[in-house]
């Protein structure tokens, strides 16, 4: 076959026949002047062809000039047409565009064909679950990550291992998936967020949380469809249509735009949590755990280094191996959490709190759900639905919260803040508290009082620490914190 045969036969492309690639290499050694041979030139050609290659759809980048990737066709939008400029004195020309859900193993991308190429998909000439082999130019579309389509062609050779539709059920969603109908009860639901695009127009967003017999996803809600997470109340069963499947920060989110609806339907739907035990979490590690609440502390404000105000507030929730601190965040410390609550702490990341003892950190990442009626459908009267604690499967394969009952009743000592009523200048004193403000000074606050505390101590919002010391000008210049 020869070098140049060789070379052209490992190319990742079909754009130029062999021949053709001969006569570029012949027409490549001419424009070098004799500086490089045959084979030289063939490889600097082939580096050429490749180089917009990419590995996998979620290589692609808004702002490429240009990308070559395969991916499978996963739905296949309608044909739109619109109106172009004119030159000033023809009627503007009608213009024809046709949008393609693809998508490989990794993510997931909308593919714009224009005009007589939109034509031939709307006349059937491309089908779901076709393979195709695409170069075109990406950038950031109204939905997401979008590529205007240069050229496209089927590779019936190529394997991608992705499938259309489907999850029918949470645990049956994988990545790529589009045109998605799944039936779930809503956990949790955040407020709407707004942010510009690169347009200059606004975007709005929000989540919701909601599970099933097999687990819980994050949905994702963009702009008009936002309106639904302030809409729907925690415990109403719901119906995802046409949403789509991402991943974000190594977790599947089922996004829902201009296409998809998140529509309440009239059934219970059973959800029943995955949850850890708690005596067996681990420092650093990211876990669901679910208890009763044995106490639930008062929310605190604190003022951040930017200036802005922060909230954060404490409850402690025991299963049947142990019990741990949880610290709610933001806008899930305002939740009505009460002692004798049955609660899902999902996502939560597990740090060393005050005197070694483990604690759990909600963050915004977290889902909090209160489960005693909060997972049950309404739709039949609030019967029969989900909200089942007992039972979930825990980490070891035991129970993480079987018995959960067993502790509904009763109360446990906790930790109380102490500190002098009366203190003086120059006096050495203890101060018990949590960290509301990190970094010079830290300060602390007991429920009744705050403590500004000098100190080199490294230290986290909401610990909850003790400073000794000598008190000088209203603040603590601590020895030690423990």
């Amino acid at each position: 076959m020869g070098a140049i045969g060789d070379i052209y036969a490992d190319l990742e492309t079909d754009e130029v026949s062999e021949e053709e690639f001969r006569e570029a290499v012949e027409e490549k050694v001419e424009q070098m002047g004799g500086l490089a041979d045959e084979e030289t030139a063939a490889m600097l050609l082939a580096h050429e062809l490749n180089e917009n290659e990419v590995n996998a759809v979620a290589d692609i980048e808004p702002g490429m000039n240009e990308v070559k990737f395969i991916a499978k066709v996963m739905s296949v939008g309608d044909l739109r047409t619109f109106e172009r400029d004119g030159d000033g004195e023809d009627e503007p020309d009608e213009g024809r565009v046709i949008n393609v859900e693809a998508a490989d193993e990794t993510g997931s991308v909308r593919l714009a064909f224009w005009d007589q190429e939109a034509e031939s998909i709307d006349e059937g000439q491309l089908d779901v679950g076709d393979v195709l082999r695409v170069a075109g130019r990406p950038k950031e579309g109204y939905n997401g990550l979008e590529v205007s389509v240069d050229k496209a062609e089927p590779d019936d050779d190529a394997t991608v291992d992705v499938e259309p539709g489907g999850g029918s059920t949470i645990d049956a969603l994988s990545m790529g998936q589009s045109d998605v109908d799944v039936r779930g009860v809503v956990l949790d639901t955040d407020s709407i967020r707004t942010f510009d695009r690169d347009d200059g127009s606004e975007g709005r967003v929000a989540n919701l949380t909601i599970g099933d017999e097999t687990g819980r996803v994050r949905v994702t809600l963009w702009d008009d469809r936002a309106d639904r997470a302030e809409e729907i109340d925690p415990g109403t069963a719901v119906e995802i249509v046409d949403g789509y499947v991402r991943e974000r920060e190594g977790s599947l989110e089922l996004h829902v735009g201009d296409h998809g609806a998140v529509d309440e339907i009239d059934e219970a739907v059973a959800f029943e949590p995955d949850a850890a035990a708690i005596e067996h979490v681990e420092i650093g590690e990211t876990v669901d755990i679910a208890g009763v609440v044995r106490s639930a502390d008062p929310k605190r404000t604190f003022d951040r280094d930017d200036g802005s105000e922060g909230q954060v507030r404490n409850v402690r929730i025991q299963d049947a191996t142990g019990d741990i601190r949880v610290a709610l965040w933001g806008e899930k410390a305002d939740k009505e959490i009460a002692p004798g609550d049955e609660i899902l702490a999902a996502d939560v990341e597990i740090d060393d709190g005050w005197q070694d003892d483990k604690e759990a950190s909600a963050g915004w990442q977290s889902t909090v759900v209160v489960l005693d009626g909060a997972a049950s459908a309404p739709g039949n009267g609030g019967a029969g639905g989900g909200g089942q604690a007992t039972g979930a499967t825990s980490a070891d394969g035991g129970s993480a919260s079987a018995g959960l009952d067993d502790f509904a009743d009763g109360g446990t000592a906790t930790a109380t803040d102490e500190s002098d009523d009366e203190t003086t200048a120059g006096e050495t004193i203890e101060f018990t508290g949590t960290v509301v403000q990190t970094g010079d000074p830290v300060v602390l606050d007991d429920g009744e009082e705050t403590m500004s505390v000098e100190t080199a101590e490294r230290v986290q919002l909401g610990q909850e620490v003790t400073a000794r010391g000598t008190l000088r000008d209203d603040r603590l210049d601590a020895d030690d914190v423990f």
